[in-house]
């Protein structure tokens, strides 16, 4: 990267890069609510078993940590443009690590829900409020690569949740295992208290070179009254677009997170050790999806000419070929071919998720926060929607085929919605 020269400031001084520790804490809080989100699916046939749950039991268990995240995301996320990230993601870690540790205390299909209601309402504020501080603490040419880094580390803290939560319900036994991880989240807020301030410019660490080039991000920072202007959000066409498309993104992807252990052991007869091991792949491959569209989003905007148009081509096209490759799988019976052709799936999936919200960032300006969380929102009702959806359709059915099959309905609507939205002219820029 070359340095800019700015006026005023000496050239051959070279900017500090504090700003990447920032981006560092980003990484290591999605790979925390990765591992703990994804820590209940590995669990689900142990806990299924202590408290009795059947699978639309279950189902309704995954759906309520959904429904938690998708009525609080768009809140936290306001939270973050008002009172600055920092507060928020403090509050929203410790929160959800104290109810982590309660799942492990749970006795019944009641004491579950409640707890998953209110480790997903805690969950709800990373993802928007991490948005958030990226667009402040980060120039524009470096935010794409920094979402895709982002996810990239979620995927991985995900993809190797199985094994790890199999190896200690194993040694611990499931119910201290959610114990084990809960720790994790404490120590991440302890160091983030201390380093993170709320713009560059308050940070001593950050030269002149590097403050020029973040750029002046005090109007985005939060900290002061802001009024969202929800007249232009709610008669955008390309803010519905940006709400359907993470809806439908979401539906196929929590099959991931929630019944795709279940799905290998009860729709493919594979034994427990042999899940835990093929259960890593889709999220591993959905890693490479977000890796690679964080490197390779920029070159293909300057070879089109615009982000706007490569953003389409990509969510367009990989949703396309997501809902190809899943009736592929539906169609292979050996299990690493079946496996491999998931991974696809999700890496191709993947594919959108950097591009989706680094899109809020360039739509949403000031009001990130409130766009990414809203549009969070809507995919964590796509989220709600699925473990129910499909727990009902292989209890009905007693086979997983309409499950697996509604993923690939879903991924061709969100092909749609691409091609039809703006997906880089900011809100107050708009018309």
């Amino acid at each position: 990267m070359v340095t800019p020269i700015i006026p005023g400031i000496d050239p051959s001084q070279r900017p500090t890069r504090a700003r990447y520790v920032v981006v560092l804490f980003a990484l290591l809080l999605a790979v925390l609510a990765y591992v703990d989100r994804v820590c209940l699916s590995m669990a689900a046939p142990s806990v299924r078993r202590d408290l009795g749950l059947d699978q639309v039991q279950m189902g309704y268990v995954f759906a309520t940590f959904a429904l938690a995240y998708a009525l609080f995301a768009s809140p936290s996320g306001w939270l973050g443009d008002r009172f600055g990230p920092k507060r928020v993601l403090v509050f929203a870690v410790v929160w959800w690590s104290i109810c982590l540790a309660a799942t492990g205390l749970t006795w019944n299909l009641a004491s579950l829900i409640v707890v998953q209601l209110l480790f997903g309402a805690g969950e709800a504020g990373c993802f928007p409020n991490l948005t958030k501080a990226i667009t402040i603490w980060l120039p524009k040419h470096e935010r794409v690569r920094a979402q895709g880094l982002m996810w990239t580390f979620a995927r991985l803290g995900g993809a190797f949740t199985p094994p790890l939560m199999l190896f200690l319900i194993n040694l611990l036994g499931w119910r201290r295992a959610f114990g084990a991880f809960a720790l994790l989240g404490g120590v991440w807020a302890i160091f983030f208290i201390i380093y993170y301030k709320p713009t560059p410019r308050e940070h001593k660490k950050v030269n002149a070179a590097e403050l020029a080039l973040i750029g002046d991000t005090s109007s985005v920072a939060g900290g002061q009254k802001i009024k969202v202007p929800w007249s232009k959000l709610l008669g955008s066409r390309t803010v519905w677009l940006i709400w359907a498309q993470w809806y439908l993104v979401s539906y196929p992807f929590y099959f991931f997170l929630t019944w795709w252990p279940t799905y290998l052991m009860e729709g493919r007869g594979l034994q427990p050790g042999e899940t835990a091991r093929w259960a890593i792949f889709p999220l591993l491959f959905a890693a490479a999806g977000s890796f690679s569209v964080g490197m390779f989003t920029a070159p293909l905007a300057r070879w089109i000419g615009s982000y706007r148009n490569a953003r389409r081509l990509i969510g367009g096209v990989s949703m396309l070929a997501a809902s190809l490759l899943v009736i592929a799988h539906m169609k292979t019976e050996a299990i690493l071919p079946a496996v491999l052709l998931m991974g696809c799936v999700a890496f191709f999936t993947d594919l959108t998720v950097p591009t989706a919200w680094s899109t809020c960032m360039d739509v949403g300006g000031k009001f990130t926060g409130t766009l990414s969380g809203s549009m969070n929102m809507f995919g964590n009702f796509g989220s709600l929607t699925a473990p129910i959806a499909m727990g009902y359709m292989v209890r009905a059915t007693g086979n997983w085929d309409y499950a697996i099959y509604s993923m690939v309905a879903a991924y061709l609507l969100a092909a749609v919605c691409w091609p039809l939205m703006d997906p880089e002219t900011p809100l107050e820029g708009s018309r």
